[in-house]
């Protein structure tokens, strides 16, 4: 596993929401990030269609954009969301896994910028764009329980 891999695994597996949603790092290099929600109970925003509530497609994109930030960075750092839109194109086919894609398209001393879609089946057929911001906090931010034994961490 990369380095890069590894940093947005241990991202990943510190958010408690997401680990209840079942979030998994599907990819994570230079090109950007990818995380997997699967379909569940849990999400449907219509019990009648199935349809997944648009809170969970949210969620799973500030996720990716916030964790995309680990692919550009030479290390870990803090960077909570200044801002974030999404435009939702199309519902979500119901029974069906999303997938989120993240990429940095513009890093800065303060502020990183990220833009990314959710899809299930085509990148190309996005079921929602997003474009984020991301400030940056610096690497002395970083939570101790990021690295498992308390010393800051390694990612």
């Amino acid at each position: 596993m990369s380095s890069i891999q590894e940093r947005a695994h241990n991202f990943l597996s510190v958010l408690r929401h997401c680990q209840h949603l079942g979030l998994t790092i599907e990819q994570a290099d230079e090109q950007g990030l990818v995380i997997k929600l699967p379909y569940s109970e849990k999400i449907v925003g219509n019990p009648v269609t199935g349809l997944i509530h648009g809170g969970a497609i949210t969620t799973l994109m500030d996720t990716c954009c916030g964790i995309s930030t680990v692919c550009y960075l030479p290390s870990f750092e803090i960077c909570p969301t200044l801002d974030l839109r999404i435009d939702y194109m199309r519902p979500a086919e119901p029974g069906k896994a999303i997938y989120g894609f993240a990429e940095c398209y513009r890093v800065t001393p303060t502020v990183i910028f990220t833009r990314g879609v959710a899809y299930q089946d085509d990148k190309e057929q996005p079921i929602a764009h997003v474009v984020g911001t991301f400030m940056r906090m610096g690497k002395g931010a970083e939570p101790k329980a990021l690295d498992g034994n308390g010393e800051g961490a390694s990612v």
